[in-house]
């Protein structure tokens, strides 16, 4: 344990047991990824199943072939070689044993794979969209400067704004609040909370409309911003105005701390070729600070959380295989809409539920090592189905005594070993992948071979 009560009462408040607890859902999310299908499964499986009929009639052809000849001893003996050293068991492990590996180390790595085809998929991505706050940046924005307008204190206009942001979940909200409490200013208790994705909040405070929003609220009120604004936007702060009933009282200048990881992701992406877009609900000049700042190559800004799936299928109709990466349940029809949708961190339940894989860290440089493991699990598959393929055409007809004629004849005995060494040979390289590190720090230094400078470019909703 990581505290010990020595002096008094301990109470622990138990919120889930047994199979509701979050190891089981992982232990869950494990099994249900080694027990689903992917492509490449199938493929094995029918292949599998072809090698039955092909090993069959090849045992047929040579007891006919033998038995033509007048060698009916033969005949027996290389029908029963070709049927000992023809070996689907190969094929057959050829993908299994990748996929049970594969997301063993994927977990090991924070990486938890629900959905194969997604994981399968992941290497063949080449646009990563990601979603700004709390996933770009540490989703931990703060009140930095306050404004007020002309006969308002700036205390007011914080204690205003904290009321009618105290029933929101938003993180902006959050940090206005807390921003409140820092200040010990007392908020008063705010009635007809209503909130508007993109726009703002609104709430009956002391008897008073008040309103907390950005751009879209202030245009809807008929409002200009204050004339600070424009230094503000300048530093790529977050600006959001405070109106009460008809009249602007003042503004709020927040921040949220870009993660040193995103600059890292973004530059390996680049060197792999992948094209990096961020969305968000923000203002252009804001989200456009951020994108110049990680070098990102485009932006959608000021996005409504319902118009971020349209987005994905706008970059899809490019002809983009698209992967999202986000944390909230504004994200959802995104990450379903994606051709892999990757929840981050400690994701909304609704998120990890639309997303096929899930990344147990913050750290968006977990992206890298999805796209890793991808690669080295396709490989690794790809080997096996060649090796495994190639040994039964090569085998089989040497069982069968096609080179009888310049005397080589391959023993019974030497097909059991032959077969026995295919399947080991199969389990052996799928355990390769065991060497794989995908702790997002060592695949960021895998990644940075070389990088290119990329533009940016500014996409309005």
């Amino acid at each position: 344990a990581g505290t010990v009560a020595t002096d008094s009462g301990l109470r622990v408040q138990i919120t889930a047991t047994g199979d509701d607890t979050a190891l089981a859902g992982i232990q869950r999310l494990v099994a249900d990824a080694q027990n689903s299908t992917s492509r490449a499964q199938r493929l094995a499986d029918s292949a599998a199943a072809l090698l039955f009929w092909f090993a069959l009639g090849s045992a047929i052809i040579t007891a006919i072939v033998w038995t033509v000849i007048g060698q009916p001893d033969q005949a027996v003996i290389r029908t029963i070689t070709v049927l000992v050293i023809a070996c689907p068991h190969a094929l057959g492990l050829a993908i299994p044993l990748v996929v049970a590996i594969a997301t063993e180390r994927a977990a090991r790595g924070g990486v938890l794979v629900k959905d194969r085809l997604a994981l399968e998929a992941m290497r063949t991505v080449d646009a990563v969209l990601f979603d700004k706050t709390g996933t770009l940046t540490k989703g931990e924005p703060t009140v930095i400067e306050i404004a007020a307008a002309d006969g308002v204190d700036e205390d007011t206009v914080l204690a205003l704004a904290a009321s009618a942001e105290a029933d929101s979940e938003h993180p902006l909200a959050r940090a206005i609040v807390a921003a409140a409490g820092d200040r010990a200013r007392p908020v008063p208790a705010a009635t007809d909370f209503t909130s508007s994705p993109a726009v703002g909040v609104t709430a009956r405070v002391e008897g008073a409309t008040v309103r907390v929003g950005g751009p879209r609220m202030l245009e809807e009120q008929g409002h200009q911003e204050l004339a600070i604004a424009d230094r503000w936007r300048a530093d790529g702060a977050i600006i959001l105005h405070v109106t009460r009933d008809t009249e602007l009282i003042g503004a709020l200048k927040l921040a949220d701390e870009v993660r040193g990881e995103s600059r890292q992701a973004v530059e390996v992406l680049h060197a792999r070729g992948v094209e990096v877009v961020m969305i968000t609900g923000d203002a252009e000049a804001v989200a456009h600070t951020v994108a110049h700042d990680l070098g990102i190559d485009r932006v959608f800004a000021g996005v409504r959380p319902e118009d971020k799936a349209s987005k994905v299928a706008e970059l899809q109709h490019e002809g983009r295989k698209v992967a999202m990466v986000g944390d909230g349940v504004n994200d959802a029809p995104a990450l379903a809409q994606a051709d892999v949708g990757i929840a981050i961190g400690a994701g909304t339940d609704v998120a990890i539920a639309s997303a096929g894989v899930i990344l147990a860290s913050d750290d968006p440089r977990s992206v890298l090592s999805v796209i890793e493991l991808s690669d080295a699990s396709y490989r690794k598959m790809k080997q096996n189905l060649w090796w495994a393929a190639g040994y039964n055409l090569i085998s089989v007809p040497l069982a069968a005594g096609i080179l009888a004629p310049i005397g080589f004849v391959l023993p019974m005995s030497v097909g059991a070993i032959l077969m026995s060494a295919s399947t080991v040979v199969v389990a052996l390289n799928a355990q390769l992948l065991r060497r794989l590190d995908l702790q997002p720090g060592a695949s960021t230094v895998r990644g940075l071979q070389h990088n290119r400078p990329r533009s940016i470019e500014k996409v309005s909703p």
